[in-house]
């Protein structure tokens, strides 16, 4: 690109700046699934039964014994947190970009239910409380269970298939 076209195309920023865009994707796709929440909240319940069972070493415990569970520790955290915003951020973008007004009205709920899960959310990422990662895993299933009604899809409840165990709510 040339100086003088580079200059002008400046010049007409600085007049009229354009507007920041974002979204799910920019076209829009059209293509939601309340999966990729699921899965983010079945790894925030899988870190805490990590985190859970990881043995703490006694006082006599060598540095090295010591390092491995801190750094154990620390990755189970990590990824806990991780994974809760990863699920409060699928939530919102299904939230905010599929759900429209004719949504709301077979499911009065549902902004409830969204709150819920960004609550619960916030609470696993600031806590170590496995109760409440629970709590966030079955607000999202009940969350995906909502979404798939309102395409009209019948929803069952099968094994999750993971090492956390437990079920996944999938199309029928």
């Amino acid at each position: 690109m040339n100086t003088l076209v580079r200059s002008s195309l400046r010049v007409l920023d600085r007049l009229s700046p354009p507007q920041k865009v974002s979204a799910h994707c920019d076209i829009p796709c059209g293509i939601y699934d309340p999966g990729m929440a699921q899965i983010a909240a079945q790894t925030v319940v899988r870190m805490h039964q990590l985190i859970d069972g990881l043995e703490r070493p006694g006082p006599d415990a060598d540095d090295a014994t010591r390092n491995a569970y801190a750094n154990s520790m620390l990755r189970y955290i990590s990824v806990k947190e991780e994974h809760a915003e990863l699920c409060k951020h699928e939530v919102r973008i299904i939230w905010a970009d599929y759900f429209k007004p004719e949504h709301l009205e077979d499911h009065p709920e549902l902004h409830t239910k969204v709150w819920n899960i960004l609550k619960l959310g916030s609470k696993v990422r600031q806590t170590v409380d496995a109760a409440a990662a629970d709590e966030l895993l079955a607000a999202v299933q009940q969350f995906a269970e909502a979404f798939w009604a309102t395409k009209g899809v019948a929803t069952r409840r099968g094994p999750s298939n993971q090492a956390v165990g437990g079920e996944s709510v999938l199309p029928a």
